[in-house]
């Protein structure tokens, strides 16, 4: 008989409720139980877990791994795939070994290179992979100097933290004065630059940004699944063009994810991301981790946490082709469960009885084609489109 696979995923984002779904719903029909940990008690991921704990708060990456090894001995974890300290935590592979647990993340060395943005755009520019013009900017004189020599070559610039996850931190430099026009409609990405050079004079914190020219659309996202010998097993783009989403084979973007997967050793799950500057696609950033949006490769028969936790286990299947690419899409959010909520008792007190919440649906919804299951979540389940006007990237 087939043991069970104990997964755990630490502080993660809501959109790796999908990540778990896929775990469960695995081809091999394999059972998993899953291990979640969150500082909000209102994350999706906890109440979508077998098992769930509450991150302890204020651990220094230190403390956090001996938290980490406690967990992985106490709950029998088989595959940590750790987002929170991720660092700290592939410096002590050797320890969870130890513990009998598996890390689907890199090696330190690749985490490094890619904490930090600038690091990372000489290391894979080193190895000839096209990057954007780009200048650090620590105080709001060089900030000002970035900004003149992009628009001086007819660039829009835009900064974001020299490290960080995702879009966080990522603003578009504008010269319109601030008015009440500013104050209308959603908040937007732009920022003007008197007020982002007076922000970091008065700034009594370091300051690190990335500045660069506004890249343009598509952008496309490779998925890659990357052995510990470093060659990658599955490489899949997906693209983004305001709101439509597909998926593309080409090579203009496979090679260049491939080149940086293998070429660094970015072991398991990665996602490297391009843009346009031009008429030529330049890397934007690399994820060390798993992307939000990984599960949206079952639109084209792929389910690439599974295949992930498989390598890790040592269950090599070789390299993966994608049976087919899904149709162009676009992304829905949807109602997710929550634990029941606790309140402290005065404001039990005041509040009252509570009226109960409507009861959510036992089973996930799925819609599309056979093998490619799209279950609605928090915020990033797909849906089809009609086909394009124009050819896709």
């Amino acid at each position: 008989m087939v043991s069970r696979v104990r997964v755990w995923l630490n502080r993660t984002y809501a959109e790796n409720v999908f990540f778990m779904d896929q775990l469960r719903r695995n081809p091999s029909d394999r059972a998993v139980e899953i291990h979640a940990t969150h500082g909000d008690a209102d994350s999706p991921v906890l109440a979508a877990a077998d098992t769930a704990d509450l991150e302890p708060e204020g651990l220094s990456p230190a403390g956090y791994v001996e938290y980490a090894l406690d967990q992985c001995r106490r709950r029998t974890i088989d595959v940590f795939v750790p987002r929170l300290h991720q660092a700290a935590i592939v410096a002590h592979r050797a320890d969870f070994a130890a513990a009998g647990t598996a890390l689907l993340a890199p090696p330190p060395e690749a985490v490094a290179v890619f904490h930090d943005k600038v690091i990372a755009y000489e290391a894979v520019q080193a190895i000839g992979v096209p990057v954007p013009p780009w200048w650090r900017a620590r105080t709001a004189d060089e900030l000002v100097h970035a900004v003149e020599e992009l628009e001086a070559r007819g660039h829009r610039a835009c900064f974001k933290p020299a490290s960080g996850a995702g879009g966080v931190g990522f603003r578009v430099i504008t010269r319109t004065p601030f008015s009440l026009a500013h104050l209308s409609g959603f908040p937007s990405p732009y920022v003007q630059l008197d007020l982002v050079a007076e922000a970091l004079r008065r700034s009594e914190e370091p300051v690190d940004l990335l500045v660069m020219p506004r890249l343009e659309q598509p952008e496309v996202s490779v998925d890659c699944l990357t052995g510990p010998d470093n060659l990658v097993r599955l490489a899949i783009g997906r693209t983004k063009n305001g709101r439509r989403r597909g998926f593309t084979l080409d090579e203009r973007w496979l090679e260049p994810a491939r080149r940086i997967a293998e070429g660094f050793g970015l072991h398991y799950l990665s996602n490297i991301q391009f843009r346009m500057l031009g008429e030529q696609p330049v890397l934007m950033d690399v994820n060390t981790r798993p992307a939000g949006g990984l599960h949206q490769l079952a639109l084209c028969g792929v389910n690439a946490p599974w295949s992930a936790v498989q390598l890790a286990l040592g269950e090599d299947q070789g390299e993966i082709t994608p049976p087919f690419l899904g149709q162009d899409y676009t992304v829905v959010s949807g109602p997710r469960p929550l634990r029941a909520a606790t309140l402290p008792p005065h404001l039990a007190e005041e509040t009252g009885a509570l009226l109960p919440a409507v009861p959510a649906p036992a089973e996930p919804v799925e819609v599309g084609p056979v093998g490619a299951p799209m279950e609605v979540g928090p915020s990033a389940p797909a849906q089809p489109l009609q086909a394009a006007s124009a050819p896709r990237p």
